[in-house]
């Protein structure tokens, strides 16, 4: 069955095993999207989709003096509603498509999709790929949670490999804490046919651990899975760009790589995410979303984002950021004689996670005194940080985001206050 709005020549090739027309669930396939105006036709005297032709309601700065009732507009709003609200946004955004792929140097918008958040792009693929009750996917805990809640959600079933939880920190290479136990996946596909994606992250959160190319195409190229990879690589640009699986998107048609603005953008109110994957992925997904998935404002700042100059002040950012990173490593080392353990995982993105250990110097990590210090420091301290000894291979761990260089001050020195007083 053919993929509806997918030219023939533009079917996968790579790798010989992989049929993308039986990964996709059959009602997938025969789905004929609907069809929205804005689809046909964006531009002349538009009478077609029922939108309100005199526009929306929302006072202008001018309005709202006049009336004396309303404080006046920041500047930032005052530009948004400058933009045609009361009109359906476009069901594609090209543009946008078109920078992303420029950035992560892909042929053209056909590489693209794009989603609210990447949890969107989570959602649709479990649900165009995993049959509910039948079929599931692969995690490699500790990873994201939201791939555990949308497969619940969509009533789809877990195989749950745990990454490498022993040895050092993983940094770099096949082995390590962390790693992906690449052998022990693939046994699990062996004796379950039923796993249609394979979920990793990289840098891992909470690990913050890179999982390497040569493990990515191991999986892409092992014959007894015939479903596809998934690449979460929402914290990618504060690692090192050779280490991105977008390098291989052109070669194999069974990945797909998600991305974010969320994280090195620094635009996660805007619920832009991405998925970067051979183009008849992409247009199942395109045939499968909401209508309207991505707003106009959304949009709007998405493509100001991408643009050259924009781009350049992110990765000054980001390096600013991992400076700050190896300067905060360096600063938490120090509170190793108040029971503070060095950071485990990779360290690849904008946080770390380091363990609290047991204050009587044994060594072992203290789930105990990890969450008094915790719960302290947000509900007294006001510095919020994450809890996460409750995942595997991260007992007494918190995981702190690099903050501003003030910010990380003041988390240092309350951590320090409260490691001497638990």
């Amino acid at each position: 069955m053919p993929i509806l709005g997918l030219p023939s020549s533009l079917y996968p090739t790579s790798p010989a095993h992989f049929d993308i027309e039986k990964v996709i669930r059959p009602n997938i396939l025969a789905l004929h999207p609907y069809r929205c105006a804005r689809d046909d036709y964006s531009e002349g005297i538009l009478l077609d989709a029922n939108e309100n032709a005199l526009g929306h309601s929302i006072p202008s700065s001018s309005a709202q003096k006049a009336t004396r009732h309303e404080p006046e507009l920041a500047p930032e709003l005052q530009s948004t509603l400058a933009l045609d609200l009361h009109r359906y946004p476009s069901p594609t955004h090209d543009p946008i498509k078109s920078r992303l792929a420029e950035l992560r140097g892909l042929p053209g918008p056909e590489y693209v999709f794009l989603g609210v958040g990447s949890d969107e792009v989570i959602d649709l693929l479990m649900r165009v790929c995993v049959a509910p009750e039948r079929e599931k996917i692969l995690t490699t805990p500790p990873t994201y949670g939201m791939y555990a809640v949308c497969a619940q959600v969509n009533d789809v079933g877990i195989v749950k490999i745990p990454l490498e939880l022993s040895g050092d920190k993983g940094e770099g290479g096949e082995q390590g804490r962390f790693s992906v136990r690449v052998d022990e996946v693939k046994k699990a596909v062996d004796a379950d046919p039923s796993i249609k994606l394979i979920f990793l992250c990289s840098p891992g959160n909470p690990t913050g651990t890179l999982i390497t190319l040569s493990t990515v195409r191991s999986l892409l190229e092992y014959e007894n899975f015939k479903g596809i990879v998934v690449v979460d690589e929402a914290y990618i640009d504060f690692a090192d760009p050779d280490a991105s699986a977008v390098s291989l998107v052109k070669e194999y048609a069974n990945l797909c790589v998600m991305q974010t603005l969320s994280k090195s953008f620094g635009l996660a109110a805007i619920r832009l995410g991405i998925a970067l994957a051979h183009p008849a992925l992409i247009q199942i997904l395109m045939n499968t979303k909401a209508p309207y998935n991505i707003s106009t404002p959304t949009a709007s700042l998405a493509l100001s984002a991408l643009s050259p100059s924009a781009v350049d002040a992110m990765r000054e950012k980001v390096s600013t950021l991992v400076a700050s990173r190896g300067a905060l490593l360096q600063r938490l080392a120090e509170f190793a004689s108040l029971g503070l353990g060095a950071a485990i995982g990779g360290n690849a993105a904008n946080f770390v996670m380091v363990p609290v250990l047991e204050k009587s110097g044994s060594g072992k990590p203290d789930n105990t005194r990890a969450q008094k210090i915790y719960k302290t420091l947000a509900e007294e301290e006001g510095v919020v940080v994450r809890y996460r000894g409750g995942e595997p291979g991260c007992a007494g761990c918190l995981r702190i985001t690099i903050g501003t260089e003030e910010e990380n001050e003041v988390l240092l020195n309350r951590l320090g206050e409260l490691l001497k007083k638990f």
